[in-house]
């Protein structure tokens, strides 16, 4: 069972934008980091945005800095990524991922969506 869907990608020109959403509702119950990866042709899954639990966010690769937003509605059970300013760089199938830390346990385990692709015409 997919916990996590992504949608929001698709073909889009240089210096345009695109917004992905995560549908994390179907996520047990819980406080979740929230993370966006995505895996571009010939390269490694590469992390390029992050929120913690109460919506502090971490570095970014400075590929994306400045251009990638991750943002979360909590009460909705969304995560967004804004994606301004798009190079053909960019280009790769973006997925969603979730964990959460328990005080006096540790991690929970990782959630994966199953990806959504954007592709950036030169």
């Amino acid at each position: 069972q997919v916990q996590l869907v992504e949608s929001g990608g698709g073909l889009v020109h240089a210096g345009e934008s695109l917004r992905l959403s995560c549908d994390a509702s179907r996520l047990p119950l819980g406080n979740y980091f929230m993370n966006w990866f995505r895996r571009a042709p010939g390269k490694e899954r590469e992390l390029v945005a992050a929120v913690n639990e109460t919506g502090n966010p971490t570095d970014s690769p400075d590929s994306v800095r400045g251009r990638f937003i991750l943002s979360r509605d909590n009460v909705k059970r969304l995560v967004y990524l804004q994606m301004n300013n798009l190079k053909p760089e960019d280009t790769a199938v973006y997925y969603c991922h979730a964990q959460q830390f328990i005080p006096g346990i540790g991690w929970g385990p990782e959630y994966w969506g199953q990806g959504t692709r954007v592709t950036v015409s030169s």
